[in-house]
């Protein structure tokens, strides 16, 4: 396997005819670059001096993809990951996995890049190794760079036999405004504008089983099993948004889960880009774009 660098990180690179992808070699588990073939543009966002001290160091953010822990227990959440990572290559992709002794969690991303198209799909793993019972949930990060829109799907029609009951939902973080002009609110819909400006988070219960993330002509859809009966982190959330002045991310979680010792739980995205020109980014335009897309 081919290696490279990230600002001075060894790398290591999967490619096929149709993407190009860099995994960090002895941290993470991380993926830190994503290209489509015949291009060196980078899907993902990197932030390399972005970080932050905890007690046992620096936890270094890097970019790209990352698997976290929900719901978020700072400064547990973001212990530093250097060291310790396990690699086993695999004929199309390749498994990541680190024990972090902070919290006892086993982090484990498996990759596999698909043969005929430009797709990925990302198995994330938690494992309990401590010697008491936890509750997590996988909770699947992807930071990308700012200039796009985040696309969240929205419910339409009723849950249930009876139309009298709410269909639908937004969580906002204590240090996000419901003024914030990077929110743009629809019925099929909600985008989210990757503009430089503080912090803004939103979540909500995601019955689609999708988000995206439009930039340059290029739509990055990340799809999983939403699992909307089952009980999930940060008000009953399984995808959220969230930007800053560096970046923004597009995050799916799975159900929250009593981990026993020993037990695990798994969570698995399936990526899609799609090279789908330029697109204005209102509601109407990419509300078509998708249909088209469809098609």
């Amino acid at each position: 396997m081919e290696r490279g660098d990230f600002h001075g990180e060894e790398t290591l690179i999967l490619e096929n005819e149709h993407l190009r992808v860099e995994v960090l070699a002895a941290a993470g588990p991380q993926i830190v670059r994503l290209q489509l073939a015949g291009s060196s543009e980078n899907v993902l966002g990197e932030v390399p001096d972005v970080g932050w001290d905890t007690p046992w160091g620096r936890y270094n953010l890097r970019g790209g993809h990352r698997l976290w822990f929900a719901p978020e227990n700072p400064p547990l959440t973001s212990a530093p990951d250097e060291g310790g990572l396990e690699v086993e290559e695999r004929p199309s992709g390749i498994r990541l996995a680190r024990l972090e002794p902070q919290s006892m969690l086993r982090k484990t991303i498996e990759l596999e890049l698909a043969s005929n198209r430009a797709a990925i799909t990302f198995r994330h793993c938690l494992r309990n190794e401590s010697e008491a019972a936890v509750e997590h949930a996988c909770w699947a990060i992807t930071l990308l760079p700012l200039g796009g829109t985040a696309i969240l799907p929205q419910q339409r029609g009723p849950i249930t036999d009876n139309e009298l009951l709410p269909n639908r939902a937004l969580t906002f973080w204590p240090y996000s405004s419901v003024g914030d002009a990077r929110l743009e609110l629809g019925d099929d819909l909600v985008l989210v504008h990757g503009l430089s400006a503080p912090q803004f988070k939103i979540g909500y219960l995601n019955r689609a089983g999708w988000i995206a993330y439009l930039r340059n002509g290029i739509l990055l859809k990340k799809s999983f099993d939403p699992q909307p009966e089952c009980k999930h982190a940060d008000m009953d959330s399984n995808a959220e948004v969230y930007c800053d002045e560096r970046s923004i991310e597009i995050e799916t979680l799975g159900p929250l889960s009593l981990l026993e010792p020993g037990a695990e739980i798994w969570h698995e995205e399936r990526w899609q880009l799609h090279q789908i020109g330029s697109v204005e980014p209102g509601l109407e335009q990419i509300a078509a774009a998708l249909a088209e897309l469809d098609a």
